[in-house]
């Protein structure tokens, strides 16, 4: 990869960057209300996001720029077993049509803001409101570091050495969002993800023809973990349980996470979310087009540091200057779309579940969307404190336990909307079950995503974060016995 600052990508990459900042600040003006100064404006736009709106946000935190860097690299490093990226995003848009209609029109009719909030407006309980309110920050945080690793792979590839870059760039990102809201990233969205399919496009156009062709692709890759001993163009019989596993895990958890469920919860209808569940099926044939990038790195022979340079290696060694700035631009821009949209869904949850539930609870709409504001920015700082001087590593650590942890809160939101049948006590000890037996089974395993479960003569390696899942339904549904039998028995003594 290049090291000295190429001035073409450079000002290509800066000019869209400029174009992004100015829109970032112009959104404060768009469809403005008569003021900002509450959450249903600041932090969910007005609830009054439409079709195209919505798919263009959803699916610019949906797809990020880690996405971008990492599936690639996955592929390149593992080969067929990084796509399971695919079935886990063609999974979860039933899921969508299914279930997120319903938790809109609960929270629109109810005014929440939160998944906690939907939880405690349902069982009325301020711990299992906590646990998910908990839940959902902690796993966001690392979450933002990941799009500024995305971010900082693109400009050290322009030449940029340092974290001044990157520093100013999240700054920016920071003043656009605390003056603009969500309404700042539903407007970036448009042109981050025009730039993504451009250079996607190009990129599964041009780069193979310069390579002789998929078929050369393909050979070249398989040589290439032949050679390595490990990794193959094709899953083999023992990944299948694996993949299986990972893809449904990451679906279910998929639309639990607060940025996903922000992009939920500003739409305008339920009509609005079972259109874009239809719709957003789009950007997989996105993804699976990224993802073979990771074969076109091994048939370019590319000599690479690490693993996430392959997509921004391939870009500066098949194609002018000028486009591999556009490329970086799309990278970059990548990430502040979902940054800004995790930021502000967990401000939203520290606002509503924390400082209102315990601090301040006559706190007013402005009150609530000043001390959001600052949420925010808190939350940036801290993304950017954990990648400046902690290892990239632990981020990637904390990701895979943020996925882990996000769907035990599938139980208590969920579950909810379509039975009254359990308890908050059950959902709880469910929750806690999950989440810490969850851990410690990645913990023991070297934080790995994967777990050899035995049952008998049964053996198969699975999702850690699904096993941890059935076993917070599992332990719910009997917590859930035990508590309402005496309840049961008490009805039928006094009928």
């Amino acid at each position: 990869m290049k090291t000295e600052l190429d001035i073409p990508a450079v000002a290509v990459f800066l000019f869209f960057f400029a174009l992004v900042t100015v829109m970032g600040f112009v959104a404060s003006k768009w469809r403005r209300p008569k003021t900002l100064a509450s959450l249903d404006e600041w932090g969910l736009g007005g609830r009054q996001f439409g079709t195209w709106i919505t798919w263009f946000l959803v699916g610019g935190d949906f797809y990020t720029a880690y996405t971008v860097i990492a599936v690639p690299a996955l592929v390149y490093s593992v080969g067929a077993y990084g796509f399971f990226a695919l079935p886990y995003t063609i999974l979860v848009y039933p899921i969508v049509f299914m279930v997120m209609p319903r938790l809109w029109q609960v929270a629109k009719d109810n005014g929440h803001v939160t998944a906690a909030d939907v939880v405690h407006g349902r069982y009325g309980s301020r711990m299992l409101e906590a646990a998910v309110a908990i839940t959902g920050v902690v796993a966001t945080m690392p979450y933002i570091a990941l799009q500024l690793i995305g971010m900082a792979t693109a400009v050290k590839a322009l030449g940029f050495e340092g974290e001044l870059p990157l520093i100013a760039a999240f700054v920016v990102l920071a003043l656009y969002t605390y003056s603009s809201g969500l309404r700042a990233p539903a407007l970036i969205a448009f042109v981050k993800d025009i730039m993504i399919y451009i250079a996607v496009i190009a990129a599964v156009s041009v780069i193979p023809g310069k390579l002789g062709g998929y078929a050369a692709v393909f050979d070249a890759a398989d040589q290439a973990f032949k050679a390595k001993g490990s990794g193959s163009i094709l899953l083999q019989p023992s990944q299948y349980v694996a993949y299986a596993t990972l893809a449904l895990g990451s679906a279910l958890a998929a639309f639990m996470y607060p940025h996903t469920l922000t992009g939920i919860f500003a739409s305008k209808s339920a009509t609005t979310i079972r259109k874009n569940a239809v719709l957003l099926p789009a950007y997989t044939l996105m993804l699976g087009l990224l993802a073979l990038l990771g074969y076109m790195g091994h048939a370019a022979k590319l000599k690479l540091a690490s693993n996430n340079d392959v997509v921004p290696a391939l870009f500066q060694t098949l194609f002018p200057s000028w486009f591999a700035g556009f490329a970086f631009a799309a990278i970059a821009i990548g990430a502040l779309v979902p940054a800004a949209v995790m930021s502000i869904g967990a401000a939203n949850l520290f606002t509503r579940n924390f400082w209102k539930a315990y601090v301040n609870p006559q706190v007013d709409s402005a009150g609530e969307a000043a001390v959001a504001k600052i949420a925010s920015l808190v939350v940036k700082v801290g993304a950017l404190l954990v990648i400046i001087y902690l290892p990239t590593q632990f981020a990637l650590d904390l990701q895979l336990l943020g996925g882990l942890w996000i769907l035990q809160t599938l139980p208590a939101l969920i579950f909810g909307l379509f039975t009254r049948w359990f308890t908050a006590l059950a959902l709880l000890t469910g929750w806690v079950v999950g989440l810490f037996g969850g851990t410690y089974l990645a913990w023991t395993d070297g934080l790995k995503p994967l777990h050899m479960l035995s049952i008998g003569s049964f053996q198969a390696t699975v999702y850690v974060g699904l096993i941890a899942l059935v076993a917070n339904i599992v332990v719910a549904m009997l917590v859930n016995l035990v508590v309402r039998k005496p309840v049961a028995t008490a009805e039928a003594a006094s009928t």
